[in-house]
């Protein structure tokens, strides 16, 4: 199972990191960063946030943009009306970089996400320490007191967790952890298969004042629309962004296929 294989790959490259950089100090540096932008907050817009990515390659569809000027990219996905950026960072499965956050920080002045694998408090610390105003942790490559001690270091560095989920067990591990920003990911990371579907049948599952985030799968207008009228709070969309021809007109798009319509009300 490609997870399995790139959890083992991380757990490698954080030894190697915490052998180059050691602990205390990433953990001074994170401290001593700058002021946090509130991700959670940037996703409470009437209708659905857009959170657009930067990414350059996945395991599942090979190489989409290896040559994307991230900041540049993210310049307009901000411009043209994102709620907020998510970085992938990952470099052997992704083509990401460290420096690729760092770059997109100093050019948008929206929360940005370090999307990569966490297995260590280190990659907190690290994250915090290079600018991420949030984090990404993954249910099925965690346990429940894993998801709860790596939630509770982020918002003690004032960033937001997004807790991601693909099924309604996982659902429950991420809400009994005390998630409050949770991920539906569309895309089983055994099969690799995707389907929107997924955020439809789990979206009942998660109480009121939970914020939903719908990932993977997301291309057009109308699967915007669809997840608004189920309530999803935000949609995290790559692929669909960086293979586009024009992404700052698709996201433009997207952002208007979000909002609430004037007559309809606030979500």
């Amino acid at each position: 199972m490609i997870l399995d294989e790139i959890l083992e790959h991380k757990r490698s490259e954080m030894a190697e990191r915490q052998a180059r950089v050691p602990r205390a100090e990433i953990e001074a540096r994170a401290r001593a960063a700058g002021p946090v932008r509130d991700f959670h907050a940037a996703l409470h817009t009437p209708g659905v946030a857009l959170i657009a990515e930067i990414k350059r390659q996945s395991p599942a569809k090979g190489a989409l943009r290896l040559n994307m000027d991230a900041p540049s990219m993210a310049t307009t996905y901000a411009a043209a009306g994102a709620a907020a950026i998510s970085v992938l960072t990952d470099a052997r499965y992704f083509k990401g970089s460290d420096d690729d956050l760092v770059a997109v920080r100093a050019a948008v002045e929206v929360p940005v996400l370090r999307k990569d694998f966490v297995v260590d408090p280190y990659q907190v610390y690290e994250a915090r320490a290079i600018g991420a105003d949030a984090v990404l942790l993954i249910v099925r490559a965690l346990s429940k007191s894993e998801i709860e001690e790596l939630g509770a270091l982020a918002h003690s560095l004032g960033m937001a967790a997004l807790v991601e989920a693909h099924t309604a067990d996982e659902v429950d591990v991420a809400l009994d952890a005390g998630a409050t920003l949770l991920g539906i990911n569309n895309r089983d990371l055994t099969r690799m298969v995707v389907d929107v579907a997924t955020t439809e049948a789990l979206r009942p599952l998660v109480p009121a004042g939970v914020t939903v985030v719908s990932e993977s799968g997301i291309r057009t207008a109308d699967d915007i629309a669809r997840l608004r009228a189920i309530g999803v709070d935000a949609a995290l969309i790559g692929e669909a962004l960086v293979t586009a021809p024009d992404a700052d007109a698709l996201v433009r798009e997207l952002v208007a296929a979000g909002r609430v319509p004037a007559n309809a009300g606030a979500k």
